[in-house]
């Protein structure tokens, strides 16, 4: 059997089931619908690869149909049938949405002809889509190089939980690579073959971002002149990135969590909901728990979205994948520019490692691509980083006395430093992780494990 399913309507019984045998003869899965309503309610059901359909029918019919399906289901490819052919019902036909025209009575070679090109004209259209996604993304896997603890740590779960269908949070600050992470979630799981896509839940304002991700009908708003699927049935059968899910308004919250419940999403204006078949994957720099206890995030969604929690390390705890990275970026940055440079010199390495990369990866990029630029010798040289990163000091802490028996721990050192950064910001723990130049899921971390060391001495005692 062929891995496609058509579903045939047409009012006629006969007609309908010699349709029907013929493609169930040719290797077609085949559902057929007596109606135009029996029709829209099984594919708001079910999923279809084509749709045959008569032209006239009681109630809703042939045409009618096709424009519904527009609004509703603008991938799926319908094929009208007629035996009225006149070039005015063919005209309005495709003005509907209509992928292709028949004439009753069908001949079988023509009925295959028509349907295989209309099934492989669906399929080239849902691989350059996918494409189209993923282009761009696959050179940026050079983000995920590298041999540190920590890099392998965050690799070995997204391998082991890449293969199963569970909701996966990934954490971790702006540019460590996080859509990256989820691209190679989606690559490495069973619906590779399905379209990778990716909203950034911070870029745009509620009104536009419901109808983005639960899509809309004609006329739901004012300039809604044709229907549109939204992303969650875009992604149908592969995988949606929800990036910076921690800046979605909480009135959006709780729509995201009813469709995550009942996994179909109702288009704005729409008084009917569609299934869909998508793997979640959530993105955010913010500290979820933090953010649920200030109110600013639904604890309910939160365990929705994170069955699975992947951290990524930033590129200041990743040691020496740091100058893999840069020699990694400098040769693609010099062959796509033309430049013959070799590598870093020693003085250039010196400095990007002491540098603590707040944007991280993305920084790391952006920092190599304008020294290759402007390189003048065939080593990379330190002058030509930007002024922020040759020019850093990190802060000194100077020993205040000469007794060796007063000296503290190295993490009593850093307990106290950070408490007095706590003292200094009032509080803030989102500015306190942002000046110690730490995520703040680490920071959360740490303070969380100095409380429970105060506690257990205060048992001890």
């Amino acid at each position: 059997m062929k891995d496609v399913s058509i579903l045939v309507v047409d009012d006629d019984a006969k007609t309908r089931d010699l349709l029907a045998l013929a493609l169930e003869t040719s290797g077609w899965g085949v559902a057929v619908a007596s109606s135009g309503e029996n029709a829209l309610a099984m594919i708001r059901a079910t999923h279809y690869d084509l749709v045959l359909t008569d032209v006239q029918m009681p109630g809703i019919s042939g045409l009618e149909l096709c424009r519904i399906l527009r609004e509703e289901r603008a991938h799926l490819p319908v094929i009208v049938m007629t035996g009225h052919a006149t070039m005015q019902v063919a005209v309005q036909a495709l003005r509907e949405g209509a992928d292709d025209f028949l004439i009753k009575p069908i001949g079988l070679p023509a009925l295959e002809h028509h349907v295989g090109r209309a099934v492989e004209m669906s399929r080239l259209r849902a691989e350059v889509a996918c494409l189209r996604q993923t282009v761009g993304r696959t050179t940026a896997s050079a983000q995920m190089l590298g041999d540190s603890p920590a890099l392998r740590d965050a690799l070995d779960l997204i391998e082991r939980v890449a293969r199963t269908p569970v909701s996966v949070l990934l954490s971790g600050e702006s540019g460590t690579g996080k859509e990256v992470a989820a691209l190679m979630l989606h690559t490495s799981s069973d619906r590779a073959k399905k379209p990778f896509v990716a909203v950034n839940c911070a870029a745009l304002p509620e009104n536009l971002l419901e109808s983005e991700l639960f899509g809309h009908v004609r006329g739901a708003f004012t300039d809604a002149k044709q229907g549109r699927d939204g992303l969650f049935i875009e992604a149908d059968g592969g995988t949606l990135l929800l990036d910076e899910i921690g800046d979605l308004p909480l009135s959006m919250q709780a729509k995201l969590l009813r469709a995550l419940q009942e996994r179909c999403v109702r288009p704005v204006g729409s008084n009917t909901t569609v299934p869909f078949d998508t793997r979640i994957i959530s993105a955010t720099n913010r500290v979820l728990s933090d953010e649920i206890a200030a109110g600013r995030f639904r604890e309910d969604l939160f365990y929705r979205l994170n069955v699975v929690q992947i951290d990524l390390p930033p590129l200041r705890a990743r040691g020496n994948d740091l100058l893999l990275l840069a020699q990694v970026f400098l040769e693609r940055f010099a062959e796509r520019h033309g430049r013959q440079i070799k590598g870093l010199s020693p003085e250039a390495a010196r400095v990007l490692t002491r540098y603590p990369w707040p944007g991280n990866v993305r920084e790391l990029m952006n920092a190599i691509e304008r020294a290759v630029a402007l390189a003048g010798f065939d080593e990379l040289q330190a002058a030509d980083l930007p002024e922020r990163i040759r020019d850093y000091k990190a802060t000194t802490l100077a020993l205040e006395t000469d007794d060796p028996d007063s000296i503290i721990p190295l993490d009593e050192l850093e307990r106290r430093y950070v408490q007095e950064v706590l003292r200094t910001l009032g509080g803030n723990k989102s500015a306190v992780a942002d000046r110690l130049g730490i995520d703040r899921e680490t920071l959360h971390r740490k303070l969380k494990r100095w409380q429970d060391l105060d506690s257990e001495g205060n048992h001890s005692a």
